[in-house]
């Protein structure tokens, strides 16, 4: 049976109003839902905090600012077939054997996973790069969700989208986050500073980019499907073994 990371939604479950085939997708904890409309007060729940803003504005966003970074994200996932944006859902067992919901009612929303297109100033103007984020209710931090969402979202990337790069960026001092970049196999890149009005604190240490390339994603797991089909036979006594 394949794992529940590999699992997509069958084309009958496509966002409505779509524009564009973006998936539901799922982990073994999360089920992720494409950002629609009815999505906008969440996201104006999760931007409410400050601190989950620490390393964004350094502040909580008015509702008018979050329903234009919300018509901001529509136009960006109308771009390119399959990247966007996605609303998690989870639950809230704290423990490793939490399930994911098998319907958005069910569970209690998580934050935003983030997979647009790649966009902005310090970002190349190619439609096969795409910028990952990730941005949680703050009492789901600390649990791994982070780095499960983006695992499956470089994976649709990949594999289904045939993105050539995805990149991801934030602020150097942003500890957290980088941790998530690292722990999903993205490589550090650069260190680069852009002009800011009114500077965050931790800014004079510059923003830094990581990376993970279709190649580099091919290369790692065509090594564990090979390991996981050596271990496979090794397990089955009727197979001739090597040193048999």
């Amino acid at each position: 049976m394949p794992s529940a990371i590999n699992r997509v939604a069958p084309a009958a479950w496509l966002c409505e109003g779509c524009l564009v085939p973006q998936p539901i997708l799922r982990t073994a904890r999360l089920l992720l839902i494409p950002l629609v409309d009815r999505h906008l007060d969440l996201e104006i729940q999760l931007d409410s905090d400050p601190e989950v803003l620490r390393y964004i504005s350094g502040r909580a966003r008015s509702r008018a600012e979050v329903i234009a970074a919300h018509a901001q994200r529509m136009t960006l996932a109308a771009k390119v077939d399959g990247l966007g944006y996605w609303m998690a859902f989870g639950s809230d067992d704290e423990t490793r054997d939490a399930t994911a919901p098998e319907r958005e009612d069910d569970g209690a929303f998580v934050g935003l996973m983030m997979l647009p297109p790649a966009h902005g100033p310090d970002q190349p103007n190619d439609p096969t790069v795409s910028d990952l984020g990730y941005r949680l209710v703050r009492r789901y931090w600390r649990r791994g969700l982070a780095s499960e969402a983006s695992r499956v979202l470089l994976r649709h990337a990949f594999e289904t989208v045939g993105q050539k790069r995805v990149i991801a960026q934030t602020m150097a001092a942003n500890l957290g986050s980088r941790g998530v970049m690292e722990a999903i196999g993205m490589q550090y890149v650069r260190t680069y500073f852009p002009p800011w009005d009114d500077p965050l604190p931790g800014a004079d240490s510059g923003e830094v980019e990581y990376e993970m390339t279709r190649s580099t994603w091919t290369d790692r797991h065509a090594v564990r499907d090979a390991a996981c089909t050596d271990a496979s036979a090794a397990s089955l006594p009727w197979l001739p073994q090597p040193d048999a």
